[in-house]
């Protein structure tokens, strides 16, 4: 089943009314919002391979907190870094570990692979936690950010909550612009036909590992990218940015927004981050904040039951109620694609893994 796309005047809408948010907010909702914008980055590298490619990782957070200490160990104590040059090396050390492991895990399958990609987080946890690379439990502290200058000009200084928020708005467009063109691409079509049936696409002559590889690895290094910004706006990183509860808060902005919809992501994980403000505001809830966790699961549970598609799910039946079908005109064709029953899904799933093949 293909899910919807937003209409691109509202999605330029939305980053318009983000652009204009530093104009007349303090200092704690950029900061805020910078945060929900790097958590929606983790999201959608983890969208890609649960939702786009079938591949339920339970250790994707490994690939944010090696990017997260690749800055802190790149980064001289007192001076700034430089940003053009840490931001890659970041990024690629943790496409790098999402190459080796992947080369390795993408063999199995299903519960297998939920526990292969487990252990081998909480093995880079260990690492980072037991030895004196990573500042054992205490972490590093990142003193100076780094300096993003072009021709000795400081373009952004990111010392300021309105610049730093415009460069994770930046990220945010460019890692979704960027999905949404993959995902549309014959590369996103193999991936969906390798989630629906990875046999039927292993016949029709598909290199399967080679997909899931590549998958794979883009969404660790979209992930590094998300663990270099939230390391450049805390300032510190710790080795539980990598452990196994971090990647299942990323696993609930993606259920919680709606799997295989990268508005989706997007919206789960400021749902998430905004539920967690909400309570654990002691204003608000006096001493019972402490136990934020408690009123959020019971909150996601519900929303789970009540909406299995999602938040998304829910903007993908209103847009459809009002005759939009993924950016096409409402139209009988376009109708009859949206009426169409899951008994005519193996041919739907052909003509996808056609379309990637030979692509026009």
């Amino acid at each position: 089943m293909t899910h919807l796309s937003l209409p691109t005047w509202l999605l330029l809408g939305v980053a318009l009314l983000l652009a204009l948010l530093p104009l007349g907010a303090t200092t704690f909702y950029l900061q805020l919002g910078a945060k929900i914008m790097i958590m929606a980055i983790f999201a959608l590298s983890l969208d890609l391979l649960i939702g786009h490619s079938g591949l339920v990782s339970f250790g994707h957070a490994a690939y944010f907190g090696v990017a997260a200490y690749a800055l802190a160990l790149i980064t001289p104590k007192y001076e700034a870094a430089n940003f053009w040059l840490t931001l890659p090396a970041a990024v690629a050390a943790a496409a790098l570990a999402a190459l080796v492991i992947g080369f390795l895990v993408v063999r199995t399958a299903g519960i297998y692979f939920i526990m292969v990609t487990l252990a081998f987080a909480q093995m880079l946890y260990a690492i980072f936690h037991d030895t004196k690379l990573g500042g054992g439990s205490d972490g590093i502290y990142i003193n100076v950010r780094p300096e993003l200058t072009v021709a000795g000009f400081k373009v952004l200084n990111l010392e300021s909550p309105a610049q730093f928020f415009y460069l994770a708005l930046i990220a945010l467009i460019t890692v979704y612009w960027i999905l949404n063109r993959l995902l549309h691409a014959p590369f996103g079509r193999a991936l969906a036909g390798i989630r629906v049936n990875e046999q039927r696409m292993r016949s029709m002559g598909f290199p399967v590992f080679s997909y899931k590889l590549g998958a794979f690895t883009l969404a660790g290094g979209l992930a590094g990218l998300a663990g270099y910004l939230a390391a450049c706006q805390f300032g510190f990183v710790n080795p539980e940015i990598l452990a196994w509860h971090q990647s299942g808060t990323v696993l609930m902005m993606v259920i919680l927004g709606g799997m295989g919809r990268l508005h989706g992501a997007v919206i789960g994980a400021a749902a998430y981050v905004l539920l967690q403000e909400l309570f654990s505001s002691s204003a608000l809830f006096g001493g019972y904040s402490k136990h934020w966790q408690l009123s959020m699961g019971t909150l996601i549970v519900i929303i789970v039951l009540a909406f299995p598609h999602g938040i998304g799910g829910l903007i993908d039946v209103a847009w459809r109620r009002r005759g939009y079908h993924g950016g096409e005109e409402d139209s009988p064709q376009s109708a009859q694609r949206s009426q169409r029953s899951d008994a005519e899904d193996s041919e739907s799933d052909d003509l996808t893994a056609k379309d990637a093949k030979n692509p026009k």
